[in-house]
């Protein structure tokens, strides 16, 4: 049967403070329909196979040695020779370590096309179309940012930080001397940016104060930010960043084989290298201001505070960084999807996405292109952006770990729209929605029943003084854009603070909130799958639709001189801001929720060995451990580690005896060609 080409304009975007737009929208009829953005990338289709194909592909990538131009299936490489296709490969590079479960869910039959530009697109996807063994298609193409690359926000250097005095009096959980300036935090209604028209209301906050007298974070928790680079070395984040220790920088290896070379840090998908990067021409900052809500260092006396940055004893969360967006470059949809796929199979359990497309009911008239509607459409459009984002929803964590599954949480938008945009909008994922410090919804913010949380995201078209400029200082020597949220920064290179506000800013109040309360999870030894947990977030979080009552004003494009004065009937936001996240409510109800870690199956192969350590799993001590069959392994006992020795191939059974007398039981599989880690 044939497809439908159908040209679209929809613009995916990185969420932010200021926002952009393009284009039209064509058609050429026939049954069913393949969609082409109208803005997508000239010579580039990526094709997924029917998994009767993969022993061809296979036979074809490997006498390639993995760069090929043809697929080695006749009837597709009659299509690319008419094309004349230079290059042909899988989207997702082999990891050896998780081959296995790329397989499962069919994301090894994804391949990116290239061939002659000058071939017409919409010709390419009908001739492709027509091939019985073409399962999916998608047109490639770049993603874009929302805000405004040349807007630069008030910024503090470190230096200039250290010598700030606090002027907040309420006692801080932690010392850092600029944590006064984090409303969003811990929110007693004093901020000093209230204007007579405008209010602070005590307890609009993200709720940490309580949460962090249970918890500060865990080391072992990953967040991975999707966004421009972290800067790994700013010396309010170096601590809580995430390392892959196999790898080392310029080193032109891939060390891991997990398919990336040199990435230590993370990667940058941009530019396909290991060597990430926040100094090109046009950076903002914008991924380093993120990764601070999350994680800046807590309680080392220096700058600001973080969600999950640790403190009082404990180390904070880690910060895996995915560069999607380098100075004014930004990443493919291909590339995007690596970004995804790499999040999961290294580690991480919480995918931060302050980007996504417009709103489908953004405004023309403010200059917005209206994106994907419904989540059909998108899944139309987009079938890799799915299925990456099911990838890691579904195999990132562990069954055996404090999470099954990962959480993909994205900034809602910033469109003024009565709908969330995709994929935030998607019904695995978490969309987030922003408000002011008096609970009402930030004017710019997209709303909808999508939204499942919200969280603090600044508002300065409410707070700020019309016609006057976010960073200047009132009569009062108070800096005007403290109404919005304040984080590390890092500007021309130069590491420091400042102030972002957006759906971008409250996207990582909840991911912060999320690694917060599965790291205190992780040291009660409590277990959930990713849907579990995604509803213990939205139950403990507060309902707010009882302070959206009457209206709020606000002032559109509020620094120019010609601000126009909009008022918001915030009875139409009932029921559309989802719940308030709440860390000190999420983090109490986690010991009665979720189960007991369990001792997780060994799989070894002969005369390898591994080991665990037993207070991951249980807060009671092991006084003994036992194999049934010690032909086939055996278990030594040294205090809190636990070390499995593989003898011959088969099958066992062990044992753990605790001092409160319950026992732990778990599989011991010897075979021949295991991995040496000790995990299936």
């Amino acid at each position: 049967m044939r497809r439908r080409v159908l040209y679209i304009a929809a613009a995916l975007l990185a969420i932010g403070c200021v926002k952009e737009t393009d284009d039209l929208r064509v058609g050429i009829e026939s049954e069913p329909e393949v969609v082409i953005p109208a803005d997508a990338t000239r010579g580039e289709v990526i094709i997924k196979f029917s998994p009767e194909m993969e022993a061809i592909l296979e036979e074809t990538m490997t006498r390639s040695g993995g760069e090929a131009t043809r697929s080695g299936i006749p009837s597709t490489d009659e299509v690319l020779d008419i094309l004349n296709a230079y290059s042909f490969e899988r989207v997702f590079p082999i990891d050896i370590r998780h081959e296995e479960r790329t397989r499962e869910v069919g994301l090894h039959l994804w391949y990116l096309v290239r061939f002659d530009e000058g071939e017409d697109l919409a010709l390419a996807f009908e001739r492709l179309s027509k091939l019985g063994e073409v399962d999916k298609l998608q047109c490639n193409r770049q993603i874009y940012r929302a805000y405004n690359p040349t807007a630069t926000p008030h910024f503090i250097s470190c230096a200039e930080a250290a010598g700030t005095p606090a002027t907040r009096t309420a006692d801080m959980p932690f010392n850092d001397p600029e944590m006064y300036r984090q409303w969003c935090y811990i929110n007693d209604g004093s901020a000093p940016f209230a204007q007579e028209w405008a209010g602070v209301v005590a307890g609009s906050d993200a709720g940490c104060e309580e949460a962090w007298e249970l918890c500060t974070g865990d080391e072992e928790i990953i967040v991975a930010v999707m966004d421009e680079a972290v800067m790994w070395s700013h010396p309010d984040l170096a601590e809580n960043i995430w390392i892959n220790e196999a790898e080392e920088l310029h080193a032109g290896k891939d060390a891991d084989g997990n398919g990336y070379v040199d990435d230590r840090y993370g990667y940058n998908f941009v530019r396909n290298t290991g060597i990430t990067s926040w100094t090109s021409n046009g950076s903002t900052g914008h991924g380093t201001h993120v990764a601070g809500t999350i994680a800046a260092v807590n309680d080392n006396g220096i700058g600001c505070a973080g969600i999950a940055g640790g403190g009082k004893g404990s180390k904070g969360v880690k910060i895996m960084t995915l560069q999607l967006f380098d100075g004014m470059n930004s990443c493919s949809l291909a590339m995007e999807a690596r970004a995804m796929k790499y999040a999961a199979d290294n580690g991480a359990v919480i995918l931060q996405c302050s980007w996504g497309y417009n709103s489908a009911k953004s405004n023309l008239i403010l200059g917005y292109t209206p994106g994907p509607a419904t989540e059909e459409e998108w899944a139309a459009t987009y079938p890799l952006e799915k299925e990456a984002l099911d990838y890691f929803i579904n195999c990132a964590g562990s069954p055996n770990g404090v999470i099954d599954g990962g959480l993909a949480i994205f900034a809602s938008g910033n469109e003024y729209a009565a709908q969330s945009s995709f994929p935030a909008a998607y019904s695995k994922c978490i969309s987030v929605a922003a408000i002011a410090a008096d609970y009402t919804p930030a004017s710019y913010s997209n709303y909808g029943s999508e939204v499942l949380l919200s969280a603090p995201g600044g508002d300065m078209e409410y707070y700020g003084t019309p016609g006057q400029r976010d960073d200047s200082y009132d009569e009062n020597g108070i800096l005007c854009e403290q109404g919005s949220i304040f984080s590390t920064l890092v500007v021309d290179g130069v590491a420091g603070y400042g102030y972002y506000e957006g759906t971008s800013m409250a996207c990582p109040h909840v991911s912060g909130v999320a690694a917060l309360g599965l790291a205190y999870a992780k040291q009660q030894h409590r277990h959930f799958t990713s849907e579990e947990y995604r509803e213990l977030m939205y139950e403990t979080a507060r309902d707010i639709d009882n302070y959206f009552v009457g209206e709020k004003l606000f002032y559109m494009n509020h620094t120019s001189a010609g601000a126009v004065a909009v008022k918001m009937n915030l009875a139409d936001y009932r029921g559309k801001m989802g719940r308030l996240t709440d860390a000190g409510a999420l983090l109490k109800a986690i010991d009665g929720s979720g189960r007991d870690m369990r001792l997780p199956n060994i799989y070894l192969a002969p005369e390898a060995e591994t080991t665990l350590r037993l207070t991951d799993y249980t807060t009671e001590s092991v006084t003994s451990a036992s194999v049934a069959n010690t032909d086939i392994a055996t278990a030594s006992l040294d205090g809190n580690t636990l070390t499995i020795k593989a003898k011959s191939v088969g099958q066992t059974t062990l044992t753990l005896k605790c001092s409160g007398g319950k026992e732990l039981r778990a599989t011991i599989t010897v075979r021949r060609g295991a991995s040496d880690n000790g995990w299936l």
